[in-house]
């Protein structure tokens, strides 16, 4: 082997150690993303106003069932659209952990911008949403075709584990609070909000 060749391995071999030792020694580079998602909709509202009502008393008892119900759990990132009966039902567990609610618009987009400000966070994620929103967020997340939650049902919580290192998302679904009212969750023709 000539002496050129030689040294041209050498530099190669260098080169190659220094991006090893680079890459090693770098920062990830891998997206951060949450370990877990927890997604409820609002706890009952007041009759009015119609556009943006206030919990009822059976609404805050909710909220409150919440906190209790994620007791052993600290998100750190809440997101809540901007109704205040998405803020009102966040409120107990803000009080107890000191995050601060992100607010996202109730636009067409809102589902979107929802899965990507979860995307973006880590730890666990509270989310507060709406029937129809909350399992368009599961469904973004997860993958998978969730319908709408029924307009008397408010006791649904999602909990959603990110699909992560070649492992598909999960999601379970279960329920906090008081039970829902027999039939809550036969729509019939009702419209969720």
């Amino acid at each position: 082997m000539s002496h050129r060749y030689l040294l041209r391995l050498r530099s190669a071999v260098l080169l190659c150690g220094a991006v090893v030792a680079a890459l090693v020694s770098a920062p990830s580079l891998a997206h951060a993303q949450p370990s877990l998602v927890i997604l409820v909709r609002h706890g009952e509202k007041q009759p009015a106003p119609l556009d943006d009502p206030s919990l009822s008393e059976a609404g805050v008892a909710r909220a409150k069932a919440l906190d209790v119900a994620l007791a052993h759990s600290t998100p750190s990132t809440i997101v809540v659209s901007t109704r205040k009966r998405t803020v009102e039902t966040a409120a107990a567990v803000q009080a107890r952990t000191g995050v601060s609610p992100t607010v996202i618009a109730l636009d067409p987009q809102h589902v979107r911008n929802v899965a990507a400000a979860v995307m973006q966070a880590k730890g666990v994620v509270l989310v507060v949403g709406h029937s129809n929103t909350i399992p368009a967020i599961v469904n973004a997340l997860a993958g998978t075709k969730l319908p709408d939650i029924c307009d008397a049902s408010y006791a649904t919580m999602f909990v959603v584990t990110p699909a992560a290192g070649g492992n598909a998302a999960q999601v379970v679904q279960s329920a906090y609070g008081a039970p829902d009212a027999i039939g809550a969750a036969a729509c019939g023709g009702m419209i969720p909000k």
